[in-house]
């Protein structure tokens, strides 16, 4: 349906992984090999917590509804700043419009949102989800997209104080409703999550075929195992990358993140946990 990516760790010029990496995000927006579609046109989206003492808490977006290959404005953003904290998302639209409020990442407050994937026969439970949503988030429900319903439903079921457990609630929600109405496997999608710190990311889908994801090793074993890439010395100790596909082709560089896993990112390094497993 979309690729996405999110960085975590010491500043960095987004467009070092953005645009010039292999298989950039860029480069996925054109050539995707293992999304459901090649090509992911339908506009993008960019956001980041802008780095410094003195910045604000809550992240800055830039949408486009042109293909992230086509426009100029994204190369030179992610030229310019940088960035311990950033998404990036292109979108291949599955039946919500083209336009800029459809686009990824979603924000609200300090909280950023994506996701890559589905719900199943949306139109016939948009209307049961929608109405569940908290009557004071709702006029933040700008566009016409499941993704962003299910942020804000999160939202109402407690994403600012656990977030696994909200979105998790917010994905039973959909798959109830969903069954109710005669959909089988009514939820697909990776999403990933951050309030400008931490970063969690998920992979789970109803029917146990999840869209694909991967994380990157830690770039000390990466250094270990390629001490002659140059490009890895553009990287701190701290980065990593979770990423719809491999931003390269160097084996072990990129691990494959399993079915019904969340992936965790923080200060305390990385971790992974299960994640609304059967």
């Amino acid at each position: 349906m979309c690729r996405w990516l999110a960085y975590l760790g010491e500043p960095l010029r987004p467009a070092t992984i953005v645009l010039d990496a292999k298989h950039s995000i860029v480069a996925q927006s054109l050539n995707s090999p293992l999304g459901a579609e090649t090509v992911n046109g339908d506009g993008f989206g960019f956001g980041w917590y802008p780095t410094g003492e003195d910045s604000p808490a809550e992240p800055a977006l830039f949408h486009s509804t042109e293909p992230a290959w086509n426009d100029e404005n994204l190369r030179e953003l992610t030229g310019a700043i940088k960035s311990h904290l950033f998404f990036t998302h292109v979108r291949a639209a599955a039946g919500p419009p083209i336009q800029q409020t459809n686009c990824h990442p979603f924000r609200y407050e300090n909280w950023m949102f994506m996701h890559n994937g589905a719900i199943a026969e949306w139109p016939k439970i948009k209307r049961d989800l929608t109405v569940l949503i908290d009557p004071s988030l709702y006029p933040h429900v700008l566009g016409t997209t499941d993704s962003e319903v299910v942020f804000h439903l999160a939202l109402t079921y407690g994403l600012r104080d656990d977030p696994l457990g909200a979105l998790g609630r917010a994905i039973r929600t959909v798959e109830e409703i969903g069954n109710k109405h005669g959909t089988q496997f009514p939820w697909n999608g990776t999403v990933a999550i951050s309030d400008g710190s931490t970063l969690w990311t998920t992979r789970y889908s109803s029917q146990g075929r999840t869209r694909s994801l991967f994380h990157s090793a830690d770039i000390p074993s990466i250094r270990e195992m390629y001490p002659d890439v140059e490009r890895l010395n553009a990287f701190g100790e701290r980065a990593k990358v979770v990423v719809s596909e491999p931003l390269n082709d160097l084996p072990g560089v990129f691990v494959e993140v399993p079915e019904s896993s969340a992936v965790i990112l923080d200060d305390d390094g990385y971790r992974q946990e299960q994640f609304l497993a059967a």
